[in-house]
């Protein structure tokens, strides 16, 4: 996971990089085209995911669906969650005040929520489930 983080890491420096040579114009682009790349990412790094729980002789997901999850995937998910946070932040305050920084953060917000909902973090269990 180190090696993944460091490459979104570089991806995220050169994007900022390029943003203050080239100007606000071309923020938007700038920004589809990292988390175009951190898309790719999160699905390569799903694709592994896979192949290992296939050579184990496991389903894929089965974790997730039975409401254990896997830790790679949850710490993955947030930090890509919170490298994603700062270009995001720096747009919605740059282009909108307090009013997008708090839009922003809402969206940020509203997708962990949804990713915990899909992998079962908000299950209910009723009193005779074990």
């Amino acid at each position: 996971m180190e090696a993944h983080a460091q490459e979104l890491k570089k991806e995220l420096d050169a994007t900022l990089k390029a943003r203050r040579e080239l100007g606000p114009e071309y923020e938007a682009a700038l920004v589809d085209s990292f988390v175009e790349k951190v898309d790719t990412q999160v699905r390569r790094r799903l694709a592994e995911q896979r192949l290992a729980a296939e050579r184990e002789g496991r389903a894929p997901g089965a974790a997730a669906a039975s409401g254990e999850g896997n830790f790679g995937e949850r710490f993955g998910f947030a930090i890509i969650t919170l490298v994603l946070a700062i270009p995001l932040s720096a747009i919605g305050a740059a282009h909108a005040g307090l009013d997008g920084l708090l839009v922003s953060w809402g969206g940020i917000v509203g997708v962990s929520f949804i990713h915990a909902a899909r992998s079962g973090r908000f299950r209910r269990h009723s009193p005779d489930s074990p």
